[in-house]
């Protein structure tokens, strides 16, 4: 089952670099009907604040799958599962409704102008971006891994290596290691180790 752990890592890996560098792109274009008609655009990170710390949050649980024992696979699938649901359902959201909330930060620094009220007189138009959608399909990529190493993980292979593992593990000789050594010690001695 090593393909199986190196599928489950790969795709959580995959959906926290996806989100993370999802919150570095513009999500929604926002048009001010301010005379001048300014638009703005709306980085993922402002508008969902927790996209960045749970994509990498996300990354951090893939890259120690690789690693844990069984019972933490568990927890860090559990894990995964509620990013994935957290960040999922906000994004949403906003592919959705499109909140004029997820664009308040972007207009207040822009404008000075707060609250959502004051904010929502102000914006004219909001266009939507394909990263929201891509950020979805990635926290969909996230929840089937978080699933599949709730359900698999007790069959995924052990990480130790075979020079550590034990005789009856490898299938190996169970008898004595150092019967040879014994031998040995009777041959320096004169002795016969077979009579």
């Amino acid at each position: 089952m090593r393909r199986a752990r190196s599928t489950a890592v790969l795709a959580m890996l995959l959906a926290g670099a996806i989100g993370v560098i999802a919150s570095t792109q513009t999500w929604i274009d926002v048009t001010l009907d301010d005379g001048a008609q300014q638009t703005l655009a709306v980085p993922g990170a402002e508008a969902l604040p927790v996209l960045t710390p749970l994509s990498l949050a996300a990354l951090a649980l893939g890259a120690a799958l690789s690693i844990v024992g069984p019972v933490l696979r568990h927890v860090f699938g559990a894990l995964g599962l509620l990013i994935a649901a957290f960040v999922g359902i906000g994004t949403a959201q906003i592919l959705l409704a499109t909140p004029v909330s997820a664009t308040a930060a972007t207009v207040t620094d822009a404008t000075g102008i707060s609250g959502t009220d004051a904010v929502a007189s102000l914006v004219r138009d909001l266009a939507l971006t394909p990263w929201p959608a891509v950020t979805l399909v990635a926290q969909i990529v996230l929840l089937s891994a978080s699933v599949f190493t709730l359900v698999s993980a007790r069959r995924w292979a052990s990480g130790a290596s075979r020079k550590y593992r034990t005789a009856d593990e490898t299938g190996g000789d169970t008898g004595r290691p150092h019967d040879a050594i014994d031998s040995w010690d009777d041959l320096s001695r004169g002795d016969d180790p077979t009579a």
